[in-house]
């Protein structure tokens, strides 16, 4: 059984794209999510609170840069990722090639 890798990132919201940012993902595009779990990531949820999002999900795969490289190349992703882009600021303590800042874990419960 392979480890699962678990992700937290942090990214700021513009005020006035929020509603839009909610709105898309409150319905979002099958063919994303489809790719989403296709790319072995699961139970991926985004919270809101004060201006900022914070991701989780658990990675599932063999190969997590692969398959964040498949996932950026799907036409379908990368339409739904110009949708969503623009509604982020990112914070400036994150690393270069990162959007959403990568957060430390600091305790987990099994």
């Amino acid at each position: 059984m392979r480890p699962i890798q678990r992700f937290g990132g942090v990214i700021k919201v513009k005020p006035e794209k929020y509603a839009y940012y909610a709105k898309l993902h409150a319905n979002p595009w099958p063919d994303v999510n489809a790719m989403i779990k296709e790319c072995n990531i699961a139970n991926y949820s985004i919270y809101f609170k004060d201006g900022y999002l914070f991701s989780y999900y658990e990675y599932h795969g063999d190969n997590y840069q692969d398959d964040m490289k498949k996932m950026a190349a799907d036409p379908v992703t990368q339409r739904w990722w110009a949708e969503c882009v623009p509604c982020l600021t990112p914070l400036e303590t994150r690393a270069p090639e990162e959007l959403w800042a990568t957060m430390k874990e600091v305790y987990h419960l099994d």
